[in-house]
């Protein structure tokens, strides 16, 4: 199969690694080059000395604007889209720092629901450049590393939104929350998405460990907003809110989706806000994991603009829901054949997004382009695939493995052995070296089948493998 076959984009071919395009505007591939040369970030320091001594010599950017925080296993990024454009649609110029990304590294770094401009990237990035080299010398100084690449790009994201101005910053977590580079800001709300256990290594092996690092971006006087938790979990914030004299609203006691109906391109649904009920809201995401992030996101505005004792307007909360997108998120990416982009890194958001899809979709046959980072539960993940999608009579499925660029991607070779551990038959496992024989080689099957509408290529896992494809695929 070739690439036009598959509607590959060829401005898109030749894709440099992770986060730089061909046809990006002159020094942001340099900018970029600099940054990965910075510890990668999944090796967080717990540390905030660091960031807080690189914002004191800028003049305090992350105190530009107030902060709305979110943090979380799962659903941070859609959640904090939700929010963007809640506060849009209310004239509220928005600054939106989110991670990974999926295709270009300025997604990282929205301004009112748009990638930063790359000029913007490169220009700010010299302004503070040389300021990071001090810090940097400081810190060597010292014996310790110098900043990281994700303390890197988030002190890039509070100058640009200082700079741009922006009304409010919307923040998403890159692990955990006490030592994360973004807790230097003060958030008026905190926001935690639903706990689950992941990165375990770093924050701990229980719900309660984990809750306990993410409840760290609780501050002083604050309002924090939560999803429906695991009761340890809830507890372990319920704690934490009330140390910090914050106020506090959970979702399930005080607000949540009351009624949701699927339908085509996402779904109905009516949510009990912190103020008041909003009915009909028409989101165009798909499962009921979009709907909770819908009412957490929609409580934590009314949080930020009225305390949560303040009703917003319908037509304006109907218009911002109708806008939100969430890339690579059970995004319909092709219809002939059908090639569907879904982000799911580990077994938690794995599970959710498989419900979401049956729920969504009725294919018969699945072809799954599957890539995971070292640092997941792979094990785990092919438990919920095996059990989600083959042990079930309505699914015929083969697997794709393969790896992303990334350095951290597991061999399709490793991947293979966790497959058929996990309980897949061999006949049914396929590897590929690159993502791009893995998506061609599914999309060939798929393609056989698009009179019958009864196939499509999933593709899922590392939110790397789904940006890489959705680069190849030229969104």
């Amino acid at each position: 199969m070739t690439d036009q076959s598959l509607n590959i984009d060829p401005v898109f071919t030749e894709v440099q690694a992770q986060g730089v395009l061909a046809d990006d505007a002159p020094g942001l591939a340099t900018v970029y080059a600099e940054l990965l040369g910075r510890a990668p970030e999944n090796k967080m320091e717990p540390r905030l000395d660091a960031v807080r001594r690189a914002v004191d010599i800028l003049g305090e950017p992350h105190r530009s604007a107030p902060v709305i925080h979110v943090t979380g296993t799962n659903g941070k990024t859609s959640t904090a889209r939700m929010i963007e454009r809640l506060l849009m649609a209310h004239d509220i110029r928005t600054g939106r720092y989110t991670s990974p990304h999926l295709a270009r590294v300025t997604e990282r770094i929205s301004i009112d629901g748009a990638p930063v401009a790359d000029s913007t990237f490169v220009r700010i990035w010299g302004e503070i450049k040389p300021y990071l080299d001090i810090v940097d010398a400081e810190l060597e100084a010292a014996g310790q590393p110098r900043i990281t690449y994700f303390e890197a790009l988030t002190i890039l994201a509070f100058a640009i939104f200082a700079d741009e101005p922006v009304d409010v910053m919307v923040l998403e977590v890159g692990i955990g929350g006490t030592w994360d580079a973004t807790n230097v800001a003060d958030a008026t709300v905190s926001v935690v998405t639903p706990i689950g256990l992941d990165h375990t290594d770093i924050l701990g092996e229980t719900l309660a460990e984990i809750a306990a690092e993410k409840a760290g971006i609780i501050k002083p006087d604050g309002f924090l907003v939560s999803a429906v938790q695991d009761p340890q979990a809830a507890q372990v914030l319920l704690e934490a809110a009330q140390a910090q004299n914050a106020d506090y609203r959970f979702e399930g006691v005080e607000f949540g989706t009351t009624q949701r109906t699927a339908g085509v391109g996402g779904q109905l649904i009516t949510i009990e806000g912190l103020a008041t009920r909003y009915d009909d809201i028409a989101l165009p995401l798909f499962g009921a994991h979009q709907a909770q992030n819908a009412s957490v996101a929609l409580a934590a505005v009314e949080a930020f603009l009225g305390g949560g004792q303040k009703e917003l307007n319908l037509e304006l909360v109907k218009l911002a829901f109708g806008e939100v997108r969430s890339p690579g998120r059970l995004e319909l990416a092709r219809t002939e054949p059908p090639v569907v982009l879904d982000a799911a890194h580990n077994p938690h958001g794995l599970l959710a997004s498989a419900t979401a899809f049956k729920e969504s979709f009725s294919f018969q046959e699945l072809h799954l382009v599957v890539g995971i980072l070292g640092e997941k539960d792979a094990a785990g993940m092919f438990e919920i695939l095996l059990s989600e999608y083959v042990d079930r009579q309505d699914f015929r499925t083969v697997l794709h493995l393969t790896a992303s660029d990334s350095p951290r991607a597991i061999a399709p070779e490793a991947l293979v052995e966790l497959a058929l551990e996990a309980g897949f038959d061999e006949d049914k496992v396929e590897t590929h070296e690159n993502v791009a024989d893995a998506l061609a080689a599914a999309a060939v099957t798929v393609a056989a089948d698009v009179p019958n509408l009864n196939s499509a290529v999933l593709v899922t896992g590392s939110i790397t493998v789904v940006g890489q494809a959705s680069t190849l695929l030229g969104l």
